[in-house]
């Protein structure tokens, strides 16, 4: 073959151009630009130095076909509401576009035969790799049938310790709360939370009571007040403590939703918020929190960091490198006007 033979046709240049200006076949050209397969160190040098020549840039399915990936990542969500998915997704994103894999979205809104579904899309898809989060932080049955696709779990961890899971520090969010309740000099704490089958309501609950406990106090009210994560609980709860005990002077609240709702009985009451009772939310969920009069001191979730750590987690699975177990991403305390 002669160097006019050898000259890459107009166009973009292919693997195709890099194998013939190497006078190699295709397979080796790819096995010499992904670095795997056996091969004199010549050829992958002449390989290598025709690709540089020639300005090889793969398009995505050739990298697929030298790296054998996709470059794509499944991201299963049982929430319709985008609350939680949302920042756990953005988190992810960030972490893999670094590396440009793309993020195929797919929300099962919570149905277990849409979520099959989606399971079997994603594979026929030959996603490199799934994270499966949701609008719960109570621990979720592991997906059947992934054919050994690296798979994490976000915000709601595996029931199987075995498998890769990022949630985040409920109690020591609950924690820091309390505490900063506790250190401003609050002794009648009320609690108000969701629902007493949430795994994060009842943790947090748990560990409220040990704090007080430590501390020489009680709850305000004499109970937990478990109901929904609504606004209106919120309202119906604060009307109850205060009938039961007048006197609290802080409320610590299962999420942000409930907090505000708490503090508009406050109001109505004529208690001003944080002077007469102060008020601490969970979440950080800015169109609840910033929209609270006055605006909500709160718990930081670090839902944007379980989305990219779980990604990291996800790519190192994806490389060969696997860790199951939890791994817990710290709160923060978000302190505004309520507390």
């Amino acid at each position: 073959m002669t160097e006019t033979d050898r000259r890459p046709r107009p166009g973009r240049v292919t693997l195709t151009d890099v194998a013939v200006v190497a006078g190699v076949s295709v397979g080796t050209a790819s096995k010499a630009l992904s670095g795997n397969g056996r091969m004199r160190p010549e050829t992958r040098d002449r390989v290598l130095e025709a690709a540089r020549r020639l300005d090889f840039q793969p398009n995505e399915q050739a990298r697929a076909l030298l790296a054998g990936r996709t470059w794509t990542v499944g991201l299963i969500t049982t929430d319709g509401i985008g609350r939680f998915s949302t920042p756990v997704l953005l988190g992810a994103e960030d972490a893999l576009g670094a590396g440009k894999i793309s993020v195929l979205l797919c929300d099962t809104r919570g149905d277990a035969i849409r979520e099959r579904h989606y399971v079997q899309t994603l594979l026929a898809r030959r996603v490199d790799g799934i994270i499966v989060t949701g609008r719960r932080t109570d621990p979720r049955p592991p997906l059947r049938g992934l054919q050994d696709v690296p798979t994490v779990y976000a915000l709601a961890p595996s029931e199987d310790s075995a498998d890769m899971s990022v949630a985040s520090d409920d109690e020591g969010g609950a924690r820091l709360a309390v505490e900063h309740l506790i250190g401003s000099g609050r002794q009648r704490i009320a609690h108000v939370s969701g629902p007493a089958h949430h795994a994060a309501a009842r943790l947090r609950a748990g560990l409220t009571q040990d704090l007080l406990a430590r501390a020489g106090l009680e709850l305000s009210g004499g109970q937990v007040y478990f109901g929904d994560w609504s606004e209106a609980w919120g309202r119906r709860a604060a009307r109850s403590v205060l009938r039961a005990a007048p006197g609290t002077d802080a409320f610590f609240c299962g999420n942000d939703q409930i907090a505000r709702g708490v503090t508009d009985t406050l109001r109505e009451e004529g208690r001003h918020v944080p002077d007469d009772t102060a008020v601490v939310g969970y979440d950080n969920w800015d169109t609840m929190a910033l929209a609270s009069r006055p605006p909500l001191t709160t718990i930081d979730m670090n839902l944007g960091e379980i989305g990219r750590i779980a990604a990291l987690r996800l790519l190192d699975a994806i490389d060969g490198t696997t860790a199951g177990g939890v791994r817990t991403v710290p709160c923060q305390l978000v302190i505004r006007d309520s507390a």
